[in-house]
């Protein structure tokens, strides 16, 4: 794709007067976890309602200063992404599908009352951070970079009203594989009493009070020996959405799939859409629909479901094992070999890690093999 570049010279750039050092770095690259250490670097861009965006800027990795009466903080006015950064074998970093985020990044925006950035400014700052911090990948298999570009209303006032001051940043974080021991399959709990979003709401949005409603769920799941919750829908409570942070779908014997059509109460994942497009090239149907609860029970009890999978970001994609709720606990039988499931994942991740060629433009160039 053709980027037309801001001219880089328009990002000043501080450099960090404490970066880590070799041996920090390459400890931590050894075993990053996940969303627990960050680069030497981050993007700041500000918005005014006079001057629109400005001042773009890479600046060292730190605090930042807000006011008490900073809008975010009473009224939630918080948008952000998640994408990842992968390190090819010739040394080149690509990431995947970014201008998916970009696009959702301004609709979330527009939903929040926020100002839109524009795509080319998104990309370019993922790209002057990557460019800056290049050293914090590594080739160790399913390591990667993880991006989080937000967008907060940091102007100090207390009239609800969206803001006319605004801050965009980007993070990025060292991440490791999901499952230290290879993918395995995960228990959900099924949510009878809690709902993740409603329609007319913000559920497509990637709002930050998204994420807080999903948060009590999440604890009495993992009460009950689950590691995600699935959401069902406010309305009649019997259609899958989604889980607190991924996508979910269904395998049917005859190998094809279906997963919840998107709606407003639904994000639409990056993930999600490049495993409905791989699946289709492999010949496999997929149905975007409404899925009922009873549905997938019923086809798990008769054989007609094989297979469950959850997909997002972070964890690329995973089988679930079992679904659980107060009132019923359905196993999926063979679940750890999960083969449609699993054939996806690697079809996904050989793209992301550049293992296999494809003519799309998937892949977005951030640095050439020699950085």
């Amino acid at each position: 794709m053709t980027l037309t570049h801001l001219p880089s010279s328009e990002f000043s750039i501080e450099t960090s007067t404490r970066p880590s050092s070799d041996g920090d770095r390459e400890k931590i690259l050894f075993k990053p976890g996940f969303g627990k250490y960050f680069t030497d670097h981050m993007v700041a861009i500000d918005w005014t309602l006079d001057k629109g965006w400005n001042a773009p800027r890479i600046i060292p990795y730190g605090p930042l200063m807000l006011d008490p009466a900073s809008l975010v903080l009473h009224y939630a006015q918080a948008i952000f992404e998640g994408l990842k950064a992968y390190q090819h074998a010739d040394g080149s970093i690509w990431a995947f599908r970014p201008e998916l985020n970009a696009a959702r990044f301004a609709k979330s925006a527009e939903r929040l009352g926020l100002p839109e950035l524009p795509k080319e400014l998104f990309l370019q700052s993922i790209q002057q951070l990557v460019g800056i911090d290049a050293k914090w990948l590594s080739q160790i298999p399913e390591t990667s970079l993880y991006l989080r570009p937000f967008m907060i209303a940091d102007e100090s006032f207390l009239g609800v009203r969206g803001a006319e001051k605004v801050a965009f940043y980007v993070i990025a974080s060292p991440a490791g594989p999901y499952f230290e021991n290879g993918v395995s399959s995960i228990p959900i709990w099924v949510s009878a009493h809690h709902t993740r979003a409603a329609k007319g709401g913000t559920g497509y949005a990637k709002c930050a009070g998204n994420y807080a409603g999903s948060l009590a769920p999440l604890q009495e799941a993992r009460k009950n020996g689950c590691a995600q919750v699935l959401f069902l829908d406010a309305q009649h409570g019997q259609f899958l959405e989604e889980l607190g942070g991924m996508n979910i779908f269904i395998v049917y014997k005859d190998g094809s799939l279906a997963t919840p059509a998107l709606s407003d109460s639904i994000l639409a994942g990056v993930t999600r859409q490049s495993i409905i497009e791989i699946a289709k090239a492999d010949g496999r149907r997929v149905d975007e629909r409404q899925i009922s609860l009873e549905e997938v029970r019923t086809g798990l009890a008769n054989g007609d479901v094989t297979e469950l999978f959850a997909c997002g970001t972070a964890a690329v994609l995973f089988p679930i094992s079992i679904l659980k709720s107060h009132s019923f606990i359905d196993s999926i039988p063979n679940a750890e070999a999960a083969k449609v499931s699993l054939s996806l994942r690697q079809k996904l991740t050989d793209i992301q890690y550049g293992r296999v060629k494809m003519s799309s433009n998937w892949l977005h160039k951030l640095t050439s093999a020699h950085h």
